[in-house]
């Protein structure tokens, strides 16, 4: 894997940044783990792994990443993006401020690290950038708007970019999972504002809770683990000709068709009926 390159993956702390840095690690890669909290990787270091403090807001933390593996390895082979939580609420009582955090990870987080790992990338005349994106980027619910809004801008961005770093043997693949079985849908929870009793959105916060721990619980129609999706992340960063995109699971992979061929009106009395009964 030498020939390849080190990779650099964000977000390891746990779930898919955490079971994809074992994977590369096992593939026989120079694996840099990073998070914001170090000593949450410490059973990655036990195994092998290269642990870095990694904010993805953080512009100095994001530079000194990016530095330290080229400086122990050369450029980076691949780039994992990975670091990202799910916003959830009402789009009327989400404030600007909590929208902007939300972008700043999901979107201006990956994006950034991918203009600074570029510029070594093509030197190498070679270079590998996988997003993990989400299901979330093609089809937009009640309740998500926040995060599917940043899975949105992801997917745009990735579009983008495939055609102009091309030239440059560096190829950008999105992996676009299901609902999956990790820490994540506890963050969710606590995203959603809660403004009290009065607010008219108590009863639909209620209910999207409700939804959500149904939707994600291990076990449920479509749920996969965290190992299911890293197996297609390195997959999507070895594989000689990859795709532009990885749909895993089953729902990933029609939930986009039937929302494409159902009318709009149809999705959202579906949803709301839905999300009640829940």
């Amino acid at each position: 894997m030498s020939k390849i390159g080190p990779v650099l993956i964000t977000g390891c702390s746990s779930g898919v940044g955490h079971a994809a840095a074992l994977a590369f690690l096992a593939a026989g890669f120079e694996t840099f783990a990073t998070a914001r909290e170090v000593a949450a990787m410490d059973d990655l270091r036990a195994a092998g792994c290269h642990c870095l403090a990694l904010d993805v807001t953080d512009e100095n933390a994001r530079r000194a990443a990016v530095a330290a593996v080229e400086a122990k390895c050369g450029a980076v082979g691949i780039l994992v993006n990975n670091a990202g939580y799910g916003q959830y609420g009402a789009i009327e009582q989400i404030p600007l401020d909590t929208m902007r955090r939300q972008f700043e990870t999901n979107v201006f987080g990956a994006m950034r690290m991918s203009q600074l790992v570029l510029p070594g990338m093509r030197r190498a005349g070679r270079g590998r950038i996988v997003n993990v994106s989400s299901v979330a980027g093609r089809v937009s619910v009640l309740g998500g708007g926040a995060y599917h809004a940043s899975k949105f801008a992801l997917e745009a961005l990735a579009d983008a970019m495939r055609p102009e770093v091309a030239p440059f043997g560096v190829a950008v693949v999105n992996v676009l999972p299901g609902p999956i079985a990790t820490r994540f849908e506890a963050t969710l929870l606590a995203s959603i504002p809660n403004c009290g009793p009065d607010s008219p959105y108590a009863g639909f916060r209620v209910d999207l809770m409700r939804r959500m721990r149904k939707f994600l619980r291990a076990g449920a129609f479509g749920v996969m683990t965290a190992d299911q999706v890293a197996k297609i992340v390195l997959k999507a960063a070895t594989v000689a000709q990859p795709r532009t995109r990885y749909h895993v699971g089953v729902i990933a992979r029609f939930g986009p068709l039937g929302r494409a061929v159902t009318p709009d009106r149809v999705v959202d009395f579906v949803t709301r009926r839905d999300l009640a009964r829940d």
